[in-house]
């Protein structure tokens, strides 16, 4: 595996890949990586001829300093990862590199964008947009593998493709969870052993909310009651919302694919943390 730091030399390698018709599947990352990330690299692999994989913390897409200064950085073990799982090259670029002038373009797709995490993280969505946009641009891959687990950033991610033109083909591949049903994310190693259980739970309610022939309020009630009820969980906000435009729905004939989004906050320093479930 070639590790690239520069703009200029991972085109020019994958002009010659490109050149002996070779295709190229892309894994964006932001480092941290785990055996989701490891999922989504595997299925690239195995399906395309080149594999690249970025680890780049994107600081624009972060509205608060301090969740950036916490985002765990592993650079070396994520090297090792990804050549343990045959990416080809890892893309790892310094913050001048990709923004040597500041990102000024704005995105803007409501309501995909501006519910849930783009009402509650002003700007997220876009530093997102900023960020992939110039990703693909370097790598110009056939297809690109994002985890389910970030479901609402693969709806808005969606809409920049479309925007943009790009010849890209999106692979969302199915979230990877811990035994006890903890999605697997970046941010779970800021929780203490205790802390893990206890986010367990919130896959656990959501599971259960499915069973219960409840309405779309009656569901969303039961699980936000629930989660609040156990120490060290608070709801930031659960939405149910139509799976492709993220609108609200008021009753499960509302749209044929259904979805509720979560995030909480867990732990006595808050780690938030984001997960969803598919009710249709």
């Amino acid at each position: 595996m070639e590790t690239v730091n520069s703009i200029s030399l991972l085109r020019e390698l994958l002009a010659q890949r490109r050149s002996e018709g070779k295709s190229i599947g892309f894994v964006p990352t932001m480092g941290a990586l785990h055996e989701g990330h490891a999922s989504l690299v595997r299925r690239s692999v195995a399906e395309n001829d080149v594999t690249v994989v970025s680890i780049f913390l994107n600081p624009t897409q972060f509205n608060d300093p301090k969740d950036l200064e916490r985002y765990p950085r592993t650079l070396e073990a994520d090297c090792r990862l990804l050549e343990e799982c045959g990416a080809d090259i890892a893309f790892a670029p310094t913050v001048k590199e990709i923004y040597p002038e500041p990102d000024t373009r704005h995105f803007s797709y409501p309501p995909t964008d501006s519910v849930m995490e783009g009402a509650m993280r002003p700007g997220h969505f876009n530093g997102v947009c900023q960020i992939v946009s110039k990703l693909f641009t370097y790598v110009e891959p056939d297809r690109a593998y994002f985890g389910e687990k970030d479901y609402q950033q693969i709806a808005v991610i969606r809409r920049m493709v479309d925007d943009l033109g790009f010849k890209v083909e999106m692979v969302p591949c199915p979230v990877v969870r811990q035994p006890d049903g903890l999605a697997l994310s970046s941010r779970n190693s800021l929780l203490t052993d205790d802390e893990r259980r206890t986010a367990a739970n919130i896959y656990r309610v959501m599971k259960e909310s499915r069973g219960l022939g409840l309405s779309v309020q009656q569901t969303h009630d039961y699980v936000v009651e629930h989660i609040n009820a156990i120490p060290g969980l608070e709801v930031q906000y659960f939405s149910i919302v139509d799976g492709d435009t993220l609108a609200d729905v008021a009753s499960w004939d509302a749209a044929p694919s259904i979805v509720g989004c979560i995030t909480v906050f867990c732990g006595e320093k808050p780690i938030r943390l984001i997960d969803h479930i598919r009710y249709k």
